[in-house]
């Protein structure tokens, strides 16, 4: 009876250990329908990577090949219980931050014919993953305002105008003369305003019982202003201890602030210099936040798969080392 009781422990240990192998090394098996798919960029895509459909994996990716037409050959297996039917399309995405991608099968609509053993989904029904250099060279025009030479100017106008330099008054009276000019060129503009602004008085003059009201309302207005002249002036004497305070504390960062603006030409010739470096960073920046948007999605943490660990234990006479374990899945090799 013993014997008995301890046989069956074995055997449904040894069943529930290959059980949570399989769940961990998410593992599933290599037979199913076999599958091929066209696509005009395979990059990062390996063999014994993840087949998956409504996020569930159900195959895996048997060989990448080329083709003489410069096109990405992919063959893969899908599970039997799959629905491959009809209308189905294969899209390349990303896995994780490391670059490593799968195919993901969106399936057809429900009741169309089953897809026969061996089907190749032409280039019409697959996908490439984001072409991030497609991305970015629409950016290339906006990219190209931004000059270094610019930001320096505008740097060097900005210090000018708090130095107080002669220049730029200078300036700002040739402005002032330059619109000066512009309004003697609108003269007819001008008189057409003043022809509807006479329109205007004829229609208040229509309206004279409710100018009547409006100015009795506003001479109400101006007696109760006088009856809180006090307050009113107590007022103002606080706007102008305010204004004080305000003088004195500009004053007083005035010195930080031109010091800040002078700083900003160091700055702006700095990132001029870095700009390859600038460029890496947003190159590389929707990979990044999109990889790690879809790390989020299953809650506020991230996913991360261990290929293999070791470490040594201290021992009163020494270490005793090379402890460790490695994981036999397709991904870590």
């Amino acid at each position: 009876m013993t014997l008995t009781k301890s046989i069956v422990f074995a055997v449904v240990t040894v069943l529930a250990t290959m059980a949570l192998a399989t769940t961990i090394t998410n593992s599933t098996s290599s037979s199913g329908r076999t599958f091929t798919a066209l696509f005009t960029d395979a990059t990062s895509l390996n063999k014994g990577d993840d087949v998956r459909m409504a996020g569930v994996k159900i195959g895996t990716v048997e060989k990448v090949g080329l083709r003489e037409n410069d096109t990405a050959e992919v063959t893969f297996t899908a599970a039997e219980s799959a629905p491959m039917v009809e209308g189905t399309r294969a899209e390349l995405r990303f896995r994780n931050l490391i670059g490593q991608r799968y195919i993901a099968l969106e399936p057809g609509a429900t009741g169309a014919a089953a897809l026969e053993d061996g089907y190749t989904f032409t280039l019409d029904e697959t996908r490439p993953a984001l072409d991030l250099t497609m991305l970015f060279n629409g950016f290339q025009p906006l990219f190209k305002f931004l000059d270094p030479d610019d930001v320096n100017n505008l740097s060097a106008q900005i210090i000018a105008v708090f130095q107080g330099e002669g220049t730029t008054v200078e300036s700002l009276l040739s402005s002032t003369a330059s619109l000066t000019s512009t309004i003697a060129d609108r003269d007819q503009v001008i008189g057409e305003l003043i022809t509807n602004l006479n329109s205007v008085l004829d229609v208040v003059s229509q309206r004279t019982g409710q100018l009547d009201t409006t100015l009795v309302t506003l001479q109400r207005l101006v007696s109760g202003l006088a009856e809180d002249r006090k307050t009113i002036g107590s007022t103002i004497e606080g706007v102008g201890n305010l204004t004080e305070s305000v003088a004195g504390l500009l004053s007083e960062g005035r010195a930080p602030l031109r010091k800040s603006i002078d700083s900003l030409g160091d700055v702006s010739e700095n990132l001029a210099e870095n700009d390859k470096v600038i460029d890496r960073f947003l190159t590389t920046m929707p990979q990044k936040t999109d990889e790690l948007g879809r790390l989020a999605t299953y809650g506020g943490w991230l996913n991360f798969y261990i290929c293999s660990i070791d470490g040594r234990i201290p021992r009163p006479e020494g270490y005793y080392g090379d402890l460790g374990v490695e994981s036999p899945a397709g991904r870590c090799r």
